[in-house]
């Protein structure tokens, strides 16, 4: 078969062209190295499953254990929280809703729950969501969906029932019941010199869920440590260090490492 030299031309410069734009990609990722970089995520895993979250989702359940741990409320409670925030509005905090529904659990300022100012504070909202859930008769014993539509009276409260699974992937980690479960990646940032991690803002407002900070169990101090991995965007933390293991903002880490160099201080140190 025979081509015309106009084919042949046209051929060739494509061929050319082509080159021409791998080669410039491949220098311009090579110098630009966070254009090819995925985007923050976090990971929850455990023995049981896993289950993947968004930054803004893990800082969310990780407030919600918080909350819980402070009100002193058994892992149960956790799991319906989670379940409900899940259907209500996938763990993030919503600005909008049904009517006028807004924040992670939907509350409404028509029905007494608080104003829209205090319901988009996620520790306000958890707040009152436990302490309506604690009024439940035998909440502990509930099917899921029953003692999560005593609380939000929904239109549809079976939904609830399908989130159970993951609810109970992330209570187990975000408690701290299940050591080194969370796990979260961001985009290091790329000014120079590399801005400084706000660590003590991170601790005022861990107390402002949690309470006192102080690890005075095991279980605790995961807790704290899962709750400082998934603020870790935004507070500017690269590394979490807890008995004996360590989390750092790696891309290609998957969790967390054994370490040798570990204080001895039993406290979940931050920088």
């Amino acid at each position: 078969m025979r081509f015309s030299r106009g084919v042949l031309t046209i051929a060739a410069i494509v061929v050319v062209l082509a080159v021409g734009v791998s080669v410039g990609l491949y220098y311009l990722l090579r110098t630009t190295p966070h254009l090819a970089e995925a985007p923050a995520f976090c990971n929850v895993r455990t023995p049981d499953d896993a289950v993947s979250l968004n930054p803004e989702q893990a800082q969310i359940a990780a407030t919600i254990a918080a909350v819980a741990a402070r009100r002193k409320l058994p892992e149960r409670a956790v799991v319906i929280a989670y379940a409900t925030a899940l259907q209500e509005s996938k763990l993030r905090n919503l600005d909008w809703g049904d009517r006028d529904s807004v924040g992670v659990f939907q509350q409404r300022e028509s029905q007494g729950w608080g104003t829209q100012k205090q319901l988009m504070d996620p520790v306000y909202a958890t707040n009152k969501f436990f302490a309506a859930l604690v009024k439940v008769k035998n909440y502990r014993k509930l099917p899921l969906a029953e003692a999560a539509q005593a609380v939000q009276r929904s239109a549809g409260g079976y939904a609830y029932a399908a989130h159970e699974r993951d609810a109970k992937v992330l209570a187990a980690g975000f408690t701290g019941r299940v050591p080194q479960a969370v796990h979260c990646w961001y985009p290091p940032p790329t000014a120079t010199p590399s801005p400084k991690p706000r660590t003590e803002e991170a601790r005022k407002q861990l107390a402002r869920a949690l309470g006192s900070t102080a690890i005075t169990s095991p279980k605790r101090g995961w807790l704290v440590a899962a709750w400082s991995v998934a603020h870790a965007e935004k507070y500017g933390l690269s590394k979490v260090r807890y008995a004996g293991a360590a989390w750092s903002n790696r891309q290609e880490a998957t969790g967390w490492r054994t370490t040798k160099d570990d204080a001895g201080t039993g406290q979940v140190e931050l920088s």
